[in-house]
């Protein structure tokens, strides 16, 4: 039996589809094996959002040589979709596939010699027009559930578009479907994924029309039996509605933690990145959410050192992100992508001051993440524990996404426990006593 490893690069997105391309290899009688272990294949799942992501490619290929010198290397996702002759050029790499043709890996594997060149199998953009349902499950205590591809927004900076097309979502059955499966596999929390999800029911059955809104799909999701915990992963505050945070708090299972993208606290730089709101509109959003959920998690992406971004734009930046009622921040500092227009605009940022400006959001994210900590201390939550020991502690995660750590106890692994939250440690994380001790809630 040929083994196979997997390596996954990116967002959530991209590990619900590499869940996805494995079961095909184990349902071809590969073997899976863990990435660090010698294989005869490897699939590494790409990501292009930022530069780092490329060059982090490039050092994934050098690891699984080492494993094996011999094996047979596989390069799918964005990265693989938008740069195709310049992955297939890396020293290593076999077999490059795009959009479409990831999903249908086990096809494309023939002798598994290597050559001096990869081979590329890549399509046009334009043809990614269909949709392929995708979860990811295995060692966690959640699921990431994909229910919408691709992009309709022309956001400047960004290759999305580019690389997996058209904005198109899973029928609604199909991701019912989905969820009880995943609930029948004892998960008990699901994240829904996708890169717009806030554009639900776009390209459902093919037609551009909204057969369902993203609210239908959370009522809908809101019902499946055995799932305990239902969480949005990251919408875009322009499709964030008033009714859908309403429902959430509302709801039998969504819990009360939203990652909104911001991207840039001035409104001039929103407009050149052709971001389809400005700032009125996301605090509107932001203090919807604390109205109806005082105790909620809001989690930010920032993006630093934008094309024409002065000294002024950034700290209009930090003054309303520090001001804002929200919980920690995803900093991404700026880099030019091929194709995109930002990478053309005049002003570039000296590349020392984006990581001047990113470090400082940093530490301004600490601080959230910190006071948001404190506001919860003393106060009684529900967490679901992990299953890995790292050195000696569990880990786990409360409805509203406060980490918490405790002495490892493989008793609590996949449990959701009611506990009292009890002090920030050395290291950031809450320590929390159970309650009633050791009574699991499911």
């Amino acid at each position: 039996m040929k083994t196979v490893a997997f390596y996954t690069l990116g967002c959530k997105l991209n590990f619900s589809e590499t869940s996805t391309i494995a079961r095909d290899f184990e349902s071809n009688d590969f073997k899976r094996v863990d990435f660090s272990k010698a294989a005869d294949i490897y699939v590494i799942n790409t990501c292009s959002v930022t530069e780092n992501a490329d060059k982090k490619f490039k050092s994934v290929v050098n690891r699984a040589l080492k494993k094996n010198p011999d094996a047979f290397v596989i390069a799918v996702g964005c990265y693989a979709q938008l740069q195709p002759d310049e992955i297939a050029d890396i020293h290593g790499v076999d077999l490059v596939l795009g959009a479409t043709e990831k999903f249908n890996v086990t096809q494309y594997l023939g002798d598994l010699v290597k050559s001096e060149k990869g081979q590329v199998h890549s399509c046009e953009i334009s043809e990614a027009d269909f949709y392929e349902s995708a979860y990811a499950i295995g060692d966690r205590t959640r699921a990431f559930l994909k229910v919408q591809d691709g992009c309709d927004y022309k956001c400047t900076y960004c290759t999305i578009p580019l690389a997996r097309g058209i904005s198109r979502c899973d029928a609604l059955e199909n991701v019912l479907q989905n969820a009880k499966d995943i609930a029948d596999q004892d998960i008990k929390e699901i994240v829904l994924t996708g890169v717009n999800i806030g554009d639900y029911g776009k390209g459902e059955f093919g037609n551009k029309k909204h057969e369902h809104t993203f609210l239908d799909l959370v009522k809908h999701l809101d019902e499946v039996e055995g799932i305990e915990r239902l969480r949005i992963s990251s919408i875009e505050p322009n499709l964030l509605k008033d009714e859908t945070i309403a429902f959430v708090a509302s709801s039998r299972s969504f819990v009360p933690h939203f990652h909104i993208p911001l991207q840039s606290g001035s409104d001039r730089l929103l407009k050149k990145m052709r971001r389809r709101y400005l700032t009125k509109l996301y605090t509107g959003r932001v203090f919807a959410i604390k109205e109806a959920m005082p105790q909620a998690c809001i989690g930010v992406d920032v993006i630093v050192g934008f094309p024409g971004e002065t000294e002024e734009d950034f700290l209009t930046t930090y003054n309303y992100l520090n001001e804002l009622p929200i919980s920690y921040l995803h900093v991404f500092t700026y880099s030019e992508r091929p194709n995109t227009p930002a990478a053309e605009m005049d002003d570039q940022v000296p590349v020392n001051i984006r990581k001047k400006r990113s470090k400082l959001l940093r530490g301004l994210s600490a601080k959230k993440r910190r006071a948001f900590y404190e506001d919860q201390l003393e106060s009684e939550h529900t967490v679901l524990f992990e299953g890995e020991n790292k050195q000696g502690y569990i880990h786990g995660f409360t409805e509203n996404y406060v980490k918490i750590r405790k002495p490892w106890n493989p008793y609590l692994v996949n449990q959701l426990h009611q506990v009292t939250l009890d002090e920030i440690d050395e290291e950031g994380f809450v320590r929390a006593s159970l309650v009633p001790e050791g009574e699991a809630i499911a």
